[in-house]
Formats: C-alpha cells, sequence, structure tokens
C-alpha cells in the first residue's frame, strides 16, 4: 500500500489561493476515482476537485473556511500500489475531524478544469448512518428548521445522505415509521418544547464573499439614497395590453424591461450615472454601452449576472434575456463572464419590495436603481378620487461624483418615462 498526496490544483486565471467550502469526504471514507472530494471557492465560481485515484482517505488538508495556497496539500489518500509519497505521513498530516456541514455552497459554474460546482453529480449510494451518539446530528438549515417543525429530535432519525448527512427523504421515512415526535413547533394547542442552545453558523463561500462586498462598498463608498412615487397605472395597463397581444409567440414582459428602457434613455442624458469610479486614481469612467447588473437572489446568495448592452435591446429581448440570466442564476448555470462588467445596477424584491429601500451600490459604480412594491391607492385628480398603482423607486448614489440635483434629476427623467410610457417607444432627441 502507497500514500497519494493530492495537492491544490492551479484552476487558471492566475489564481494564487482559494477558500475550501466543503468537504465531500472524512478521514476512513472510502473514494473512487473521480469522485468529488472537496469544493472551493475562487473570487467568483466554486470549484469541484475530484480524485485521480482510487482510495481510502488518510488525512484532510484543512477545515472548511481555510484558505489554501495552489499547491498546498488537500488530502493524502491510501492507494494500492506505490502512490506517490512512498513513505507514511508524517505526524503533523494528522487527521482533520470533518466540521459541521456548511450553508449551500454557491452554484456557480467553474472555470474549465477541473469540473464546475454547478454540473448536477450523483448521490453516491451510502447505507444509512445512525448519528454517532455524542455527536451533534449533521443536516442542513432548511432540514432542521422542518424537524423543528415537525417535532423530530434529529438524534432519532437514521441518516442517509453522504457522510451521514440527514436529508429531507430521512424525515418523511421517520414520519412514516410512526416513530414517536416532540410536539410541533407552532401546533395549535400544543406544549411547545423549551430550546436552549446557541449554533455557530461560519461565514464562509459565496456568503462570506458577499460580506466582503458589502463592506467594501460601505467603507468606501458615501451613499446616499433618494425616493420618488412613481404612478405606474398607465405603464401596468400598456404591458397587460402588450402581453395579451403576444401570448405564447413572445417572452412576457414583467416590469424590468420597461425600467430597463428608462434607464437607458435616462443614462443617455445623465452619462455620469452609467459609469464605475476608481477612486484610487481619481477616474470616472463613462460608458456608452449600458450594462445593467440585475441583482437576483438564489438559494446560495444574491448574484447579480449582467445584462449587456440594453441600450441595443426592445422590450422582448429584454425580457428574454433578464429571464435567461435568472434561470441561469438560480439554477447555478451562469458563466464567470456574465457576472461582472456591469455599469449600473438594477435592484427589485418584487412583491416583497416594501415601500421604502437604501441599496447599496455595486462598486465601482455609481448608482443602483431599486424598486419597491406596487400598491394600489386613492389619489385625487380633479377634484375626484381615483384608484391609482403607485410604486416607490429607492435609488441610492456614490456622492463623490454625483450631486443631490443631478441625483433627483435623474430620478425625476425615470419617472417621467415610467408614468408617460410612449417615451420609451421614442428616441432621446424627439422629445428633448
Amino acid at each position: 500500500m502507497g500514500v497519494h498526496v493530492i495537492k491544490m490544483p492551479d484552476i487558471g486565471e492566475g489564481i494564487a489561493e482559494v477558500e475550501l467550502v466543503a468537504w465531500h469526504v472524512r478521514p476512513g471514507a472510502v473514494v473512487a476515482e473521480d469522485q468529488v472530494l472537496a469544493d472551493v471557492m475562487t473570487d467568483k465560481a466554486t470549484v469541484e476537485i475530484p480524485s485521480p485515484v482510487a482510495g481510502r482517505v488518510l488525512a484532510l488538508g484543512g477545515e472548511v473556511g481555510q484558505v489554501l495556497a495552489v499547491g498546498a496539500e488537500l488530502i493524502r489518500i491510501e492507494v494500492e500500489g506505490a502512490g506517490n509519497l512512498a513513505a507514511p505521513p508524517p505526524a503533523a498530516a494528522v487527521a482533520v475531524a470533518p466540521p459541521p456541514p456548511p450553508p449551500p455552497s454557491p452554484a456557480w459554474p467553474a472555470a474549465p478544469a477541473p469540473q464546475a460546482a454547478a454540473q448536477s453529480r450523483p448521490e453516491p449510494p451510502a447505507a444509512a448512518v445512525p448519528p454517532p451518539g455524542n455527536e451533534r446530528p449533521i443536516a442542513s438549515p432548511a432540514v432542521r428548521r422542518r424537524a423543528w417543525e415537525l417535532g423530530i429530535d434529529l438524534a432519532q432519525v437514521r441518516a442517509t445522505g453522504t457522510a451521514g448527512r440527514i436529508v429531507q427523504a430521512d424525515l418523511d421515512a421517520h414520519v412514516a415509521s410512526g416513530a414517536p415526535r416532540l410536539s410541533a413547533g407552532g401546533a395549535a394547542g400544543a406544549r411547545l418544547q423549551p430550546r436552549e442552545g446557541e449554533e455557530a453558523v461560519r461565514v464562509i463561500g459565496l456568503r462570506r464573499k458577499i460580506a466582503q462586498k458589502m463592506q467594501e462598498a460601505k467603507r468606501r463608498i458615501p451613499h446616499f439614497t433618494y425616493v420618488e412615487e412613481v404612478d405606474v397605472t398607465e405603464l401596468e395597463a400598456l404591458r397587460a395590453r402588450l402581453n395579451g397581444r403576444s401570448g405564447a409567440r413572445r417572452p412576457h414582459l414583467t416590469l424590468l424591461p420597461f425600467l430597463m428602457r428608462a434607464m437607458v434613455l435616462a443614462v443617455e442624458r445623465f452619462p455620469d450615472f452609467n459609469a464605475r469610479f476608481d477612486d484610487e486614481a481619481g477616474v470616472l469612467t463613462r460608458h456608452r454601452a449600458v450594462h445593467i447588473g440585475i441583482a437576483t437572489q438564489t438559494e446560495a446568495g444574491l448574484l447579480v449576472p449582467v445584462l449587456r448592452h440594453a441600450e441595443a435591446l426592445d422590450l422582448w429581448a429584454s425580457a428574454a434575456e433578464v429571464a435567461r440570466l435568472a434561470e441561469a442564476a438560480r439554477s447555478g448555470k451562469v458563466v464567470r463572464a456574465e457576472l461582472s462588467g456591469s455599469t449600473i445596477t438594477l435592484t427589485s424584491l418584487g412583491a416583497l419590495g416594501g415601500l421604502v429601500a437604501t441599496p447599496v451600490i455595486n462598486h465601482p459604480e455609481v448608482a443602483i436603481v431599486g424598486v419597491n412594491r406596487m400598491v394600489e391607492r386613492p389619489v385625487l385628480r380633479a377634484g375626484v378620487w381615483v384608484p391609482r398603482l403607485l410604486m416607490n423607486l429607492s435609488c441610492s448614489f456614490d456622492h463623490r461624483v454625483i450631486d443631490g440635483l443631478h441625483a433627483a434629476e435623474f430620478v425625476q427623467a425615470l419617472r417621467g418615462h415610467l408614468e408617460c410610457p410612449a417615451t420609451l417607444f421614442m428616441e432621446q432627441g424627439d422629445f428633448l
């Protein structure tokens, strides 16, 4: 028997170090060739590291959340034959106990090599593993939440997931078995079980990247937010009519393509808003092309895929591209090039948009347009109360390069286009 040491490979693009975000094996586990060993994260993508050999895991080279340099030892595997390390592993390479599983890893695809984390992989078959008596059961936050709602003690559940992880199917099987349960969380008339203890959740992977980016944006950019109410009654009537006439022949129009068209027209008049600011060089770069970042919530966290050349797309082409990017982001199929290069960002929480927000600028951009939810309210018009659809725009700006007056003018330009949707189909020079 020999020892095969797998080192952190060079995954290209000049990356010198990565963050270890998940282990898929633990010491003592038997692995097959090409089985995924770990997930690591670069600045923008999660990459799966497969095993080039079959054997038994001797030691892990780090803990989840640890930063590893390219070329650092990742894992040691006992193999048939000589391996690439004839001597037994030194004392320093003691096995690292597997940490609790991290939050779901981001579903970004990886660079061309190794395999991309976005690609689906079959779960290796595993025998049911009862949780050790003195160890905390391994389960995701979603599984823990459902177990609490069902009144299930996870310590009594047989785990069938990889490395002894409890999955949703295990909860279903536990319920079907008729095993006794605690009082269900929130059940009417039930005596609720007191909860004690606490859980430390490490901020790693995409969540850590988001935290770093938000902190950098707030630290470097003096934000100010301008909020304006917009009457979108006519816009919504037009949107409904266009969707009704198009049917299934064209992409369904949401509010976003109209907003993006309004942004294209507004930045033509106010070019400083479609720009990126290099605060170290003191240079504001205006962009003629309008590349709109679309803040998209995914299970892994917030991603901002980029709709490129919005100025060259009509409403239906914009709708199709928005739908494609959103689906790619949520399914983990968005490519790295689609997550960078935006010149201005649009963010919306849809029906959960609230009345007012203070969106954080996507550094190094200088403006972000935020959309709040629509509400129907009575409005006094010519002495008569009439129902109107109203919506707030909450937009944030970099006060180093954008003055309050200009920000107000920019938002009023957006409002003018949205309240008079006919102007969305005109060129800027037609109404200046």
